[in-house]
């Protein structure tokens, strides 16, 4: 049996608790976990690619895990390209791209959708209040697109759920000295 390689791009604005747990669920399922931050172009986002860069960077270097990389040089706003940089570096050609279920919908949509579609299964990671509904089970089934349903439980927080509370509990331990230090995401506001 070869490599089992996940993708796990991410906006990570910022990167949460929640990323943490994904990624390391996803290092007790894959032989290898790559990640990297991107701008997904239908996001507006608080901080630059810079600062979410390095801290989703300084998360990864925490975890201290082999078996996760961080490699920003797979980022490109478009997963078709990202898939594309993955498998050309890495060279292997069996890849899953790692969702949230709040993306799944969204995938129809996607530039290149059906080059993605033939190059990658999805690994879809359930998100509270968004199941995978019979009708998308339906559109992905006709599109004949090859995804799983993760059974990972993760922490009911996203990186827009942070900036609206700011509560450092939901931030990684290693991110919150940076964050205050440079007065991220109004960091002022946020709660101890």
């Amino acid at each position: 049996m070869g490599k089992s390689i996940a993708l796990f791009g991410t906006s990570a604005d910022p990167p949460t608790i929640g990323h943490k747990k994904i990624l390391e669920e996803l290092s007790k399922i894959y032989t290898l976990t790559i990640s990297y931050v991107s701008n997904n172009p239908n996001k507006k986002h608080k901080e630059d690619i810079l600062i979410r860069t390095h801290l989703l960077k300084t998360l990864i270097e925490d975890l201290d895990n082999p078996k996760i990389l961080f490699n920003q040089r797979v980022s490109s706003q478009w997963a078709v390209e990202s898939i594309k940089y993955c498998k050309k570096i890495y060279e292997f050609n069996k890849l899953d791209f790692v969702i949230g279920s709040d993306l799944v919908r969204d995938i129809f949509g996607w530039k290149n959708f059906d080059k993605i579609n033939k190059e990658v299964s999805f690994f879809i990671i359930l998100r509270e209040g968004y199941p995978v509904e019979s009708n998308t089970l339906k559109m992905l089934e006709t599109y004949k697109v090859k995804f799983k349903i993760s059974s990972i439980k993760i922490p009911n927080i996203s990186s827009s759920k942070f900036r609206l509370n700011f509560n450092y509990s939901n931030l990684p331990t290693s991110l919150i000295d940076f964050v205050k230090k440079n007065n991220l995401y109004q960091s002022s506001k946020l709660v101890e």
